[in-house]
């Protein structure tokens, strides 16, 4: 990513959020006139009614269809990990990564389940963040050639986007991004993530809080949340979701982390998010009370707390169905079937 002239990769970013498309009105106009002569009767289908238009609106299609969608998998590694904070050692991100590769994660399955293409993006995890309780996760320059790094996964002409994460202790960072961007202590953004007892919750609440502390005077700007509290895979979903929507892609977000990086754009411009939904609420505690904090309806609610892109992808299935529903359907002309006020 190129610096702006005064030489902060930050810039760059906000510049973008004087640029944000909307949606195509016509293309809504044209979803709703076919839905009403569909043999149905009017609002039958409920939010999948508002699934094809919301698809189509951001596709700027009449007729919304996904024939190139993927889910993308950011995976990120983080200094704060070795504070105890997660029931499996930082080792296994990179483990889970060639797990995905493998075709053996239940993320696979998902996608072949709903013909869904897949990409894993590892952000050098070799290279942990700094460790949050005593310093940024990340310099500006660094959190901004992230943030650039993501936004390849709108590239290739996809036309539904996915994100989800891989990241032992990123549970704890999601957290401390909430509580930087919403306020709140440690306690009230943490839940048991890989499955940590009662010790581990407090371990991961005193991170939260620590970190909190040290960076008090710098949380009033959503990037600064982002670089000093969050990590790599944050700021690579919070890429991909800023140039999907200058792409006009329609996205689809994971659970509690996924929603932690979407929510540093929301906290810039709420209209940010215009163009994803959230796929599930996940049963980590912290996530309903974030998308309660953005006034975001999940899609689904699975009780599901596995991350990598699974409830995104299950969405995605959905949202599928919902663009076949409303191209596929005869119209009551077509079938021949008579309307209630025939």
């Amino acid at each position: 990513m190129a610096r702006s002239a005064t030489g902060l990769p930050f810039d760059d970013i906000r510049a973008l959020f004087e640029q944000l498309p909307a949606h195509d009105e016509a293309a809504v106009l044209a979803i709703r006139a076919r839905d009403a002569e569909l043999t149905k009767p009017a609002g039958s289908l409920g939010r999948l009614e508002e699934l094809a238009e919301w698809l189509g609106a951001w596709q700027g299609r009449a007729r919304p269809a996904i024939t190139r969608p993927l889910v993308a998998i950011f995976a990120g590694n983080h200094g704060v990990a070795a504070r105890g904070v997660s029931a499996y050692p930082a080792s296994v991100t990179q483990q889970m990564v060639e797990n995905f590769a493998a075709g053996g994660a239940a993320i696979n399955q998902i996608c072949i389940t709903y013909d869904l293409g897949l990409k894993v993006f590892d952000l050098a995890l070799d290279i942990p963040t700094g460790d949050i309780t005593v310093e940024p996760a990340l310099d500006e320059a660094g959190c901004a050639a992230t943030m650039a790094f993501g936004m390849e996964a709108t590239a290739g002409g996809i036309d539904l986007l996915a994100i989800g994460e891989m990241g032992i202790a990123n549970t704890t960072i999601a957290g401390a991004v909430a509580a930087g961007l919403f306020g709140g202590t440690g306690r009230d953004w943490v839940g048991p993530g890989t499955g940590v007892d009662e010790a581990g919750l407090a371990r991961k609440a005193e991170a939260i809080d620590a970190a909190l502390a040290l960076h008090a005077a710098h949380l009033q700007d959503p990037l600064e949340v982002l670089r000093r509290l969050g990590g790599r895979e944050l700021a690579a979903m919070a890429g991909a979701i800023l140039a999907a929507r200058m792409s006009r892609i329609p996205v689809i977000v994971d659970g509690y982390v996924a929603t932690a990086a979407a929510a540093v754009l929301y906290k810039i411009d709420p209209g940010a998010l215009d163009h994803c939904q959230f796929g599930h609420v996940s049963a980590e505690p912290p996530h309903a009370r974030l998308l309660e904090a953005m006034g975001k309806k999940p899609l689904l609610d699975l009780g599901m707390r596995l991350g990598e892109g699974t409830g995104a992808a299950m969405a995605a299935g959905l949202i599928k169905a919902a663009a076949e529903i409303h191209t596929g359907m005869a119209t009551f002309a077509q079938a021949g079937v008579a309307t209630k006020d025939a």
